[in-house]
């Protein structure tokens, strides 16, 4: 048995109707595609749509399940409504809300103008809220019996990080409002988690991170205890039970998997204040130099 063996019994999330944003790529696809093993029917959006239809059909041949790509900027509530309302039409109901969809810049906060920060805020934050204001008040107004909503937050979300303000300061507004909802809404059949990961590279992500050699030059894996990074079937394990019916009971928890990192350290790029001044201007004409192709 190795931790990226799968880890929940066949058929664990059969009947079960699950939206992830941000599910084109990356993480959010590692996630669909375990779901969709266990017997789940998917719906993964965001705003690039050839992207989503690319990895629905690479995720229906994979695994044999339904995943259906509805494309949603999840910064507009409009959008947001429309895109519930077509998972309702495919699939006549909505179990699970999978809170992905993120953004982040790596950069000195005095670089950054207004508009970046408010760019990471309104995707992370306001397209969190927007996802489970708008499932929550479905699932209450129809009167179902049993509902989850599970965020992906960070392990920075409690401590903050230099380097990634914007990004800390969505996630720690996505870390209480999971808190809030799980008591709040409970009565109401809504279970409310979240996953705090620590350094589980993915290739769009941490490149626009840390482009060029700077992964190398800042091994994230030798901040962790366990002197490596994740694998992403560890975090679909977790993410598969969390919204299965065997954690019926957990409510309101921030699991941390992240091999021990943020006890070694708190803050995930704390790091990069050995980065020299010029360093930063070769690494922001690097990423603009990304953005463009």
């Amino acid at each position: 048995m190795s931790y990226t063996d799968k880890m929940l019994r066949d058929d664990a999330l059969k009947g079960k109707v699950i939206v992830v944003t941000g599910g084109g790529s990356g993480l959010g696809k590692a996630m669909t595609k375990y779901f969709l093993e266990l017997g789940a029917q998917v719906a993964i959006t965001s705003r690039d749509l050839e992207k989503l239809k690319n990895t629905a059909q690479e995720l229906e041949t994979e695994t044999g399940g339904t995943c259906l790509p509805l494309q949603c900027d999840v910064r507009h509530y409009e959008e947001v409504e429309n895109m519930l309302q077509a998972v309702l039409k495919a699939f006549g109901k909505v179990d699970v809300l999978l809170n992905n969809a993120a953004g982040n810049f790596i950069s000195p906060t005095e670089r950054l103008s207004a508009n970046a920060f408010d760019t990471v805020i309104d995707i992370v934050l306001k397209g969190s809220k927007n996802c489970t204001l708008a499932f929550g008040k479905h699932w209450i107004d129809t009167k179902q019996t049993s509902a989850s909503v599970l965020n992906i937050v960070t392990t920075y979300a409690w401590t903050g990080s230099a380097y990634v303000v914007p990004s800390a300061t969505a996630k720690a507004g996505v870390l209480a409002m999971t808190r809030s909802l799980a008591v709040e809404w409970a009565k109401y059949g809504i279970r409310t988690n979240a996953i705090a990961p620590g350094p589980f590279p993915t290739k769009g992500a941490w490149d626009r991170l840390l482009p060029g050699d700077l992964a190398e030059k800042f091994d994230l894996a030798k901040k962790v205890p366990l002197k490596r990074v994740g694998d992403h079937q560890e975090l679909a394990n977790l993410a598969a039970y969390l919204v299965s019916d065997f954690s019926a009971y957990v409510n309101g928890e921030v699991i941390v998997i992240d091999g021990g990192e943020w006890l070694k350290g708190a803050g995930q790029f704390n790091l990069l204040e050995a980065i020299p001044e010029e360093l930063w201007d070769q690494l922001e004409m690097m990423i603009k130099a990304k953005k463009k192709n």
